[in-house]
């Protein structure tokens, strides 16, 4: 048997209706791409501090000279 739960209900996935199951799947593809995209933020962040660093540095050694 296959079950989802939604709001803690449990239902049997082979028991849905055409419509149903095609909800089940846009919801299925929104929290992929919701992942996706939060991936992406988060490689996102990853690179500003990255490159705030870099800047960092590079303003230190300007103010050195």
């Amino acid at each position: 048997m296959n079950k989802i739960v939604i709001d803690e209900k449990e239902y049997n996935a082979d028991n849905l209706s055409d419509v149903a199951k095609d909800q089940l799947k846009n919801l299925q593809f929104v929290d992929q791409l919701i992942l996706q995209k939060t991936n992406e933020m988060q490689i996102g962040e990853t690179a500003k501090l990255g490159y705030q660093r870099a800047l960092k540095i590079e303003l230190e050694k300007t103010l050195t000279k």
